[in-house]
């Protein structure tokens, strides 16, 4: 498609074929940025702490936008940059938990024993 519709990306923009999930996850854990139109790898960024731009006018996902890791551009170029130049900022920034500490199984099976004695 790049030859046929003549499109061109800068060179620090490297585009491959597609790849499994385990090599996606690889990739977006050691990306500085993602651009992304799917639902999944949105919500991976977050985890990875991964500033992502979405390229959709809405998300499943508003928590991520709320919390400022996310941003919904559409495919409008001008919303696209300005995304990109200002979400430079948040490469060195970890984020807030927006989901839980990591511990539920841990805190459920603690109620669950209490529950049984």
């Amino acid at each position: 498609y790049l030859e046929k519709y003549q499109l061109k990306f800068s060179k620090r923009v490297n585009v491959i074929p597609p790849v499994s999930y385990l090599e996606m996850v690889a990739l977006e854990n050691n990306a500085r940025m993602i651009i992304t139109d799917s639902g999944g790898v949105q919500k991976e960024a977050y985890f990875h702490a991964v500033p992502c731009i979405t390229l959709r006018d809405e998300t499943e996902w508003v928590e991520t936008v709320e919390s400022g890791w996310n941003t919904l551009t559409g495919a409008d170029r001008q919303k696209i940059i300005a995304a990109v130049v200002e979400n430079k900022h948040l490469q060195d920034i970890t984020p807030t938990s927006i989901y839980g500490d990591g511990h539920a199984a841990h805190a459920i099976a603690h109620i669950l024993i209490q529950t049984v004695e």
